[in-house]
């Protein structure tokens, strides 16, 4: 893992199309600005992993309902 040290409004480069700039910090949490083209989804961690549970959930869902619907055929 790469740490480094940001003051307000100083900037992380990522890539040629990424910055992660540092708008202000209270107490202990930090504001950031992203930005970055519309087709990089950005989340907060809990709601990307969360989101990810979804569609394996629904995954294994749907392979569910076709095994069920195979069985059913013969």
């Amino acid at each position: 893992m790469l740490v480094l040290t940001r003051k307000q409004n100083e900037s992380i480069q990522i890539d040629d199309n990424i910055e992660i700039k540092v708008l202000g910090v209270e107490g202990d949490q930090v504001k950031l600005g992203i930005s970055a083209p519309k087709s990089v989804d950005i989340h907060r961690k809990e709601i990307y992993l969360d989101i990810q549970k979804q569609n394996n959930e629904a995954a294994n869902l749907s392979v569910d309902i076709l095994n069920l619907l195979q069985t059913e055929k013969k």
